[in-house]
């Protein structure tokens, strides 16, 4: 069965930086895109990033130049830096796989899902 576990998320002060691992277990998802997407409490789901096998990422414009994804293949993990983070950045924050090998902003298009970790960020 596959499980994707989230973890890192915490409490951090506007301007603070936060790393998230996702550790995926059951298969091998080097060859998959990888992503994090974040909902905050009233708001829908909303992509943040992805990348796929060959270090290929795609950012939403809300967190790029902040944000960095990558992954460790040889973990079966991916992460997610996230630096000068603003009190518009706290969210639940969930990792998902996809069984294709792209990169994709479509929550639809990612087919295992972590149950999420909470980053709160004080103003």
């Amino acid at each position: 069965q596959v499980q994707l576990v989230e973890s890192g998320g915490g409490l951090v002060q506007a301007g603070g930086s936060l790393r998230l691992s996702c550790a995926a277990s059951g298969r091998t998802f080097s060859w998959n895109g990888m992503g994090w997407f974040r909902q905050a409490p009233g708001k829908e789901r909303e992509f943040v990033a992805a990348i796929v096998w060959a270090g290929i990422a795609d950012y939403a414009d809300s967190v790029k130049g902040r944000f960095t994804i990558s992954r460790d293949n040889a973990k079966n993990t991916v992460y997610l830096q996230m630096n000068s983070l603003q009190p518009e950045d706290a969210a639940t924050y969930y990792c998902a796989a996809s069984n294709r090998g792209a990169v994709s902003r479509r929550g639809d298009d990612y087919n295992y899902w972590g149950q999420g970790t909470q980053v709160t960020v004080s103003s």
